[in-house]
């Protein structure tokens, strides 16, 4: 069965006008079918490789979120802050702190949680 069905068509690939036998024919040629399929694989391993990199820099922070008492470098990754900016917080008395020794400095989670609140 043959159809006499001709409709004029711009291809997605290349965008030249073209005559479509079937209405649901998008590109003008094999070339740009392969083209396009080529172009829509690479994007596809784009996404997924960006997927994969946003995981990694989120597994961090979702460590830091369970943790009960945090030390000032992770606190600055918290807040999305420098870890000056934390001490200068913790010199103000707006953040509460602990010194355990001169280079253990710890902040209470609920601490950080109670700023917010």
């Amino acid at each position: 069965m043959s159809s006499t069905l001709r409709i004029q068509r711009i291809c997605q690939h290349c965008e030249n006008e073209f005559t479509a036998r079937t209405t649901v024919t998008k590109y003008c040629g094999d070339y740009c079918a392969k083209m396009a399929y080529k172009v829509r694989q690479r994007n596809a391993r784009i996404d997924v490789s960006n997927r994969e990199t946003i995981a990694i820099l989120n597994k961090p922070l979702e460590a830091i979120k369970a943790k009960e008492f945090l030390t000032v470098k992770e606190v600055a990754a918290l807040l999305n802050c420098s870890v000056r900016s934390v001490y200068q917080h913790i010199n103000n008395n707006k953040i509460k702190a602990v010194n355990l020794s001169q280079r253990l400095t710890r902040i209470k989670r609920t601490d950080i949680d109670k700023l917010f609140a």
